[in-house]
């Protein structure tokens, strides 16, 4: 078995903020038998912080240190690789990054593993990265001037617009706008935003998904799909004017359809991806059919890259009570994804790229 390991898919799991859930549940997918049959894994992050992670959870695993050369892994399942960021050791990480509390160093900490993975990818060493959880303010803290994990990964890659695909139960979710207000995200549903979003979403569809013409569905936005403008006129004035135009260009598009039935009508298969138009609209429909199972990826990078979908949970930080099931399913996605690595590259090497 071991020697078989030295031929899968290489991995890169940072930790991201040591004062959080992420040590813990990256030391906890490290440890699962399961997952050692699917990719190589390799922490990416302080050494110091995942043995205290690995501590926490009452696992009996050896943090061994490696370079920019891996190594053969230990045949001992109980050992453990890290690229090591070396920003804290383990006489000071208890009172340099206290659990559950934002904190300058522990941000500064998951800049340098989000850093030093994106190197890891773009050199070959590892064939894909899987995203631990970040808190924003400890980053800003550490004077990051991005606004978060995916705006950082551009920056790193010189990718223009990198942004997020969900993967759930086989269907993909899209965004035309994430991180502003309800009320933001309906004047930000303009007629070449949401032209902008669904060529992204189709130029991802192909890239990522299986289907040689998938289809994809364009969520409406008012109850029922606004009633002829009887309930807003978003998809008579917007929505269905840029399906149309779409569909001029070539390309497989539907809808708006209503909220409320095209989610469940993509998770029974009959479109490749939905398009929704704010935060919550795409995240409660697929949280809500399976939270530990909701990936992300994110598209318009030049490198590999998934993630969990959840926060760094500080009020449990330190407990050992983590689940890691969304961590567990991020590596998963991307050993899934390691086939297509030339078509990402192919797609987005060059900008304007992602949404």
């Amino acid at each position: 078995m071991d020697d078989d390991r030295n031929t899968l898919p290489v991995v890169g799991l940072t930790l991201g903020d040591p004062a959080g859930i992420g040590p813990e549940i990256v030391a906890r997918a490290l440890a699962d038998p399961g997952l050692r049959g699917d990719a190589r894994c390799v922490a990416v992050g302080d050494a110091a912080a995942l043995r205290r992670g690995a501590q926490v959870c009452g696992l009996g695993l050896t943090v061994r240190v490696i370079d920019s050369r891996l190594v053969p892994p230990d045949p001992d399942p109980a050992v453990v690789d890290i690229l090591d960021t070396a920003t804290v050791t383990d006489a000071e990480i208890a009172e340099a990054m206290p659990w559950g509390r934002v904190g300058a160093r522990a941000g500064a900490a998951a800049l340098a593993a989000i850093e030093l993975a994106v190197r890891a990818a773009e050199s070959g060493l590892v064939d894909a990265i899987a995203t631990a959880p970040i808190n924003k303010e400890s980053i800003w803290a550490a004077g990051a001037g991005q606004l978060g994990h995916t705006e950082l990964l551009g920056e790193l890659t010189g990718a223009a617009h990198p942004d997020t695909m969900f993967v759930v139960g086989g269907l993909k979710i899209f965004f035309t706008t994430r991180h502003v207000s309800l009320r933001r995200a309906l004047d930000l549903l303009t007629a070449e935003r949401v032209d902008a979003a669904i060529e992204a979403a189709c130029r991802a569809l192909r890239v990522f998904g299986d289907d040689e013409a998938p289809v994809l569905a364009v969520a409406a936005v008012n109850p029922h799909g606004g009633e002829g403008g009887a309930f807003g006129d978003e998809e008579t004035a917007v929505l269905g004017p840029a399906v149309e135009r779409a569909r001029a260009r070539g390309l497989d598009v539907v809808g708006p359809i209503p909220a409320d039935a095209v989610f469940h009508q993509g998770l029974r298969g009959r479109y490749a991806g939905v398009l929704s138009h704010f935060h919550d609209q795409g995240h409660i429909a697929a949280k809500t059919f399976d939270f530990d199972g909701t990936v992300s990826v994110t598209v318009g990078l030049p490198i590999l890259r998934t993630s969990v979908d959840h926060g760094t949970a500080f009020d449990i930080a330190g407990t050992g009570a983590a689940e890691y099931a969304s961590m567990r399913e991020a590596v998963r996605a991307a050993v899934r994804y390691v086939p297509v690595r030339a078509r990402v590259r192919a797609a987005w090497a060059q900008a304007p790229r992602g949404l």
